[in-house]
């Protein structure tokens, strides 16, 4: 599969299930709603989020909004260059990630550019935040763009030269 062909399927699939589940979501659950899924392990509870991760900064969500448009340019220009698979699944998870939290900034409540994400997922063993599938996306992004810096990959699919004490030139 051509490299762009699985970064624009991975975010359309990401896109898809995060809005499926979403829109599930919220015509199935009031807000607040708690649903156990597993006892201490998974839950569902319906929150609307104005903010970015742990509803850090509410109120100010144009901004974010402002900055997932950015994003998405900037993976649009990043993917003119990309030549390695495992970059146009960050890339293509990032994005998918992305255009779901912004969907809802865009078109949910309160209004356009303004909408409050809905989230829904929370494992209280793991952590105190509720999310969503975008998150997953966007995080699970994150985590291979640190793996793929460590392992040297570019993003034409090259490793960087490793560089011995032998090869280095002191002054």
């Amino acid at each position: 599969m051509p490299v762009l062909v699985l970064l624009a399927s991975l975010a359309l699939g990401a896109l898809a299930i995060d809005q499926i589940t979403k829109a599930i979501v919220v015509s199935t659950m009031v807000e607040g709603q708690t649903i156990v899924l597993i006892p201490g392990i998974a839950q569902f509870i319906f929150v609307r989020n104005p903010g970015a991760a742990f509803s850090f900064a509410g109120g100010q969500t144009w901004i974010f909004s402002l900055l997932a448009v950015a994003v998405t340019v900037v993976i649009i220009w990043v993917s003119r260059r990309l030549a390695s698979r495992a970059w146009a699944v960050v890339f293509g998870l990032l994005l998918g990630g992305t255009l779901g939290n912004l969907a809802d900034r865009l078109f949910r409540e309160p209004g356009f550019g303004i909408g409050e994400v809905v989230d829904f997922i929370n494992l209280p063993w793991l952590m105190p935040a509720i999310f969503n599938v975008a998150d997953i996306a966007i995080t699970t992004a994150a985590v291979l763009f640190g793996v793929l810096i460590l392992m040297g990959l570019k993003l034409d699919g090259s490793r960087e030269k490793k560089t011995s004490d032998s090869d280095r030139s002191t002054d």
